[in-house]
């Protein structure tokens, strides 16, 4: 496991996406909500989500991460169901292994509902779309470099009960 105990907390976010792809028959029965097995999206977003909370306990260097978002959506396609995950959390590492995870589960959980319906069902494309966060999105934003300055706001000095003493000021 990577060491990250000297890494700062900054606010994470990754976006996977995975396919899943049938026969329009049984992926018309997911629309329709006709599936022997329930309510297909909703137990594969269900199974999706608790899989990203679980991703330090299957993958063995991932790191434990308290999580903060987790979102699980569908595109629904003739033939196709596009799913994409999305994670976010204030950590010290990113959160792109959550959100692989969670495409992965969710596309397994409706194989697993539809594979006494469909023998053609095929995962594809289990992939990272987008990741953000870390000091790889930090970039100097100042055209002038930055001055600061020390104010000391003191009731005992403002009332002469105490000298001024080291007050100053500074540039960098």
């Amino acid at each position: 496991m990577k060491d990250i105990s000297e890494k700062i907390n900054t606010l994470r976010h990754a976006t996977a996406q995975a396919f899943l792809r049938g026969s329009s028959k049984t992926i018309e029965k997911v629309k329709k909500g006709k599936v022997p097995k329930g309510n297909v999206l909703e137990i594969a977003r269900t199974a999706g989500i608790m899989a990203a909370k679980k991703c330090s306990e299957l993958i063995p260097y991932c790191h434990q991460i308290p999580l903060d978002w987790i979102d699980v959506d569908f595109k629904i396609l003739k033939e196709k169901i596009i799913i994409n995950t999305n994670v976010k959390a204030i950590w010290k590492t990113g959160v792109e292994m959550e959100a692989l995870t969670a495409a992965s589960i969710t596309a397994l959980t409706i194989y697993d509902m539809l594979k006494p319906l469909d023998d053609s069902l095929e995962i594809s494309s289990i992939k990272l779309i987008e990741k953000h966060g870390g000091k790889s999105d930090w970039k100097q934003q100042f055209k002038n470099p930055i001055k600061t300055a020390v104010l000391v706001f003191s009731d005992s000095i403002s009332k002469n009960k105490k000298e001024r003493g080291w007050i100053t000021s500074f540039s960098s």
